[in-house]
């Protein structure tokens, strides 16, 4: 499973469906959720100023690996933020998932501890809420996509006193990054892929709306459900193939085959579901693997692959139900 990014100050949120007390899930959590040294709950305010910050020397164009120079004298104490490719896209605001890529290294040594471009997608993560490090969210917010931002973060908005003994991070170093701003994602967020014909009467038909609402279930009344895993496209994407290793970010809606009722949905709680495919009930995890990113996926899962005769407490789903889920991808995270 490839590494997290190490930038992230607190693990993400598990979609509801995680924790089935599966030993695979459970050894996932526990090899791949960030190992921070700090709490951003109280992280100071910064001052922006706009260096110094060290020469890019290669790979100086958007979505190139950059390399960094060594940072040269003393750095600012403040928060140094200089936009080095000005974007048009969207403004990055507080509490989007930000998609980027980014290098990050030391400034005193130029060593590199950090960067998403090796593991070949970008990384994606809440921004402006206290889910990274304090310099990133200060910022990044407000910044336009396809912009490259170079930064120079100060240890206390950082990793603190601290460090990072995993990054090899003293608590006196100072950050720098260089960061690709590719992509923003909110909880209006829909696939955009194209409609693909829903033509088996005995499968639920999912709406096909990409205006950020919740699409309709309609789940074949007097119909058996089916025994075996379905996994089709209502919206089929162009991105990337989904792994079995990966991690998502996604909208979903769920509701029960029996009577299509609705029992859970991210749209309703107004929060993306960003989760690793580890971590989520079999029907997801082998239902997701091999769809195109930016597709909106109808998923039917038997009980052996969902929940058994072991739902969750509080929850509406009953023994041995089949599950129906409409399923929209929007990254890999």
């Amino acid at each position: 499973m490839r590494r997290r990014s190490l930038l992230l100050a607190v693990p993400a949120g598990l979609l509801t469906l995680a924790g089935c007390g599966d030993d695979k899930a459970d050894k996932a959590k526990s090899s791949d959720s960030p190992s921070p040294s700090n709490s951003t709950s109280a992280a100071p305010t910064a001052k922006i100023v706009d260096g110094p910050v060290p020469e890019i020397t290669k790979g100086t164009k958007f979505g190139q690996k950059p390399t960094v120079a060594k940072g040269n004298g003393k750095p600012s104490s403040d928060l140094a933020v200089k936009t080095l490719i000005q974007g048009k896209g969207a403004e990055v605001k507080k509490g989007d998932y930000l998609q980027a890529n980014y290098l990050g290294q030391i400034w005193a040594t130029a060593k590199v501890f950090d960067n998403s471009y090796d593991r070949g997608s970008p990384t994606v993560f809440p921004i402006g809420v206290g889910q990274v490090i304090p310099g990133w969210d200060q910022a990044l917010v407000g910044k336009k996509l396809d912009s490259r931002v170079e930064l120079a973060i100060p240890p206390k908005l950082g990793y603190g006193t601290e460090g990072n003994k995993q990054a090899g991070i003293k608590g006196d170093d100072t950050l720098v990054f260089v960061v690709d701003l590719v992509g923003t994602f909110n909880a209006k967020s829909s696939a955009k892929g194209k409609e693909v014909a829903q033509s088996n009467i005995d499968l639920p038909k999912v709406g096909t709306n990409t205006d950020g609402k919740a699409p309709s279930i309609d789940v074949p009344k007097k119909k058996d459900a089916p025994k075996k895993l379905v996994a089709t496209y209502v919206l089929e994407g162009d991105g990337d193939e989904v792994k079995e290793t990966d991690s998502l970010l996604c909208q979903y809606k769920g509701v029960l085959w029996a009577d299509g009722k609705e029992f859970d949905s991210s749209y309703k709680s107004g929060q993306l579901a960003q989760f690793q495919l580890a971590q989520v009930v079999k029907g997801w995890a082998q239902g997701l693997t091999g769809k195109k990113v930016g597709s909106r996926v109808l998923i039917v899962i038997p009980p052996e692959l969902g929940y058994g005769d072991q739902p969750p407490q509080g929850s509406t789903i009953k023994k041995d139900s089949t599950l129906v889920f409409s399923v929209d991808i929007l990254a890999k995270a």
